[in-house]
């Protein structure tokens, strides 16, 4: 492989050490590496609570991992255990990225998630230390100070070898820094032979790929591209190119998706088994979606519902769930809109227990013009547009909670109670 045709940059890739977790100890006045500490949503359709975050020592001395459940913590008295706090760690988030403005332009910082930022430092490294790995601990030290967190570092020539550095070298490191490069990658990647420790190659992939007779990241890179391809398609040309250390991909180009849906999505509180309640969840979701749908400026031509039974119902009936569309004329209204929910749900449900209820709104159109439908009443119809308007302007101002349908009230109803999440748990107060 002629690395020289290669794009070369300086890139770094920074994660946030058991970030959730962290924010929680430095909140206590605690060190987050010495702290035994877990964040716990105990939301009710968590299953009897699940594990968000785990500190270092938690992991270490406990053994526990994040995704647990709460009947795996130990009872153990210098365990601490805490509910998340969303909005505290959005906020924190936003702070640690202007942190990094500090050292690369903003245009320059990509966060990848909640608590992970790809940060280009191409054109400024060299403005902040002597070496790369310096200027990283620079980074480090600036957080650290400011915040009092601790942050991991995988350093490369381009995105996809920092975040291999940070994933594989780096958060097994004292220095909590590591560096690949086109020189070094094959000497550090190849001898890899647990696949599923790489970025981007799961279980399923892992597993294709031994079938294939490919146990090695050196077994990937020596395969023939052309043949890899015709198995496994575009993918199979990614997985060689990241056997190569190679990544061809510009972060600042903004690529834009050919087709948008709105959606929305629950997993219930519980097994929901009467049809009254599982309609009231459909119709809090179509107006949620619906809502959006407004605010956008866009009507919808395609509706689609998607159901998932619950574990004992898919083992009975071999099925997970049902997923069903239905093309309308162009709309935002949420009566209607819900009207055809309810009617590919009535279509389709068999009387099983349900667990997951999800809405899409797809094949958008422009919103701007309001166009009557012949065959009902014009006032009617205008009073509906105007309902709408005004439901949308209330919550905007008041929040979701301050006017809701009567049906919210109803056994079954979630708006209420899933008003104050964030990203489906506790957001609590980021100044608490």
């Amino acid at each position: 492989m002629d690395y020289r045709k290669e794009p070369h940059g300086l890139f770094m890739v920074i994660d946030n050490k058991s970030f959730y977790a962290s924010v929680e100890c430095i909140k206590l006045g605690l060190n987050p590496l010495t702290t035994a500490l877990v964040v716990l949503s105990e939301q009710p359709n968590t299953n009897g609570g699940l594990i968000l975050a785990t500190s270092p020592r938690a992991k270490k001395d406990f053994g526990i991992k994040n995704v647990s459940r709460q009947r795996n913590l130990p009872n153990d008295p210098e365990l601490i255990v805490v509910p998340p706090r969303m909005n505290l760690y959005i906020e924190k988030s936003l702070e640690i990225n202007r942190i990094f403005h500090h050292f690369a332009a903003e245009k320059d910082c990509y966060p990848y998630s909640i608590d992970e930022t790809i940060v280009d430092m191409t054109h400024s490294w060299h403005l902040f230390g002597k070496t790369p790995e310096e200027v990283a601990r620079n980074i480090q030290l600036a957080v650290r100070n400011q915040l009092g967190l601790y942050t991991t570092v995988g350093i490369g020539d381009n995105p996809l070898q920092a975040k291999l550095a940070l994933d594989l070298f780096a958060k097994h490191t004292h220095e909590m820094i590591s560096r690949l490069t086109y020189e070094n990658f094959a000497k550090k990647i190849w001898p890899i032979t647990d696949l599923t420790k790489v970025w981007s190659i799961g279980d399923r992939t892992a597993a294709h790929l031994v079938r294939m007779g490919i146990f090695s990241m050196d077994d990937l890179a020596h395969t023939d591209p052309r043949w890899i391809r015709q198995e496994m398609g575009v993918i199979g040309l990614q997985l060689f190119a990241l056997a190569w250390g190679i990544d061809r991909s510009k972060l600042d180009h903004v690529i834009a998706p050919k087709a948008v849906d709105i959606s929305n999505s629950q997993v219930l509180p519980r097994d929901y088994r009467t049809q009254t309640e599982i309609e009231v969840v459909i119709k809090e979701i179509g107006e949620q979606v619906a809502s959006r749908l407004r605010h956008r400026n866009k009507k919808t031509t395609r509706v689609s519902l998607w159901i998932g039974y619950s574990f004992a119902a898919a083992e009975e009936t071999g099925s997970g769930g049902f997923a069903h569309q239905i093309k309308i004329d162009p709309t935002d209204s949420t009566r209607v809109l819900n009207r055809y929910l309810l009617k590919l749900f009535e279509e389709n449900w068999q009387g099983e227990t349900i667990r997951n209820v999800g809405v899409s709104f797809g094949d958008l159109v422009a919103g701007n013009e309001f166009q009557l439908n012949l065959f009902l009443s014009p006032k009617k119809q205008l009073k509906q547009f105007d309902l709408d308007k005004v439901v949308d302007e209330i919550r905007d101002r008041y929040g979701t909670t301050s006017l809701f349908y009567t049906h919210s009230l109803l056994d079954g109803g979630t708006m209420r109670q899933r008003a104050g999440l964030v990203g489906g748990h506790n957001g609590g107060n980021a100044f608490d």
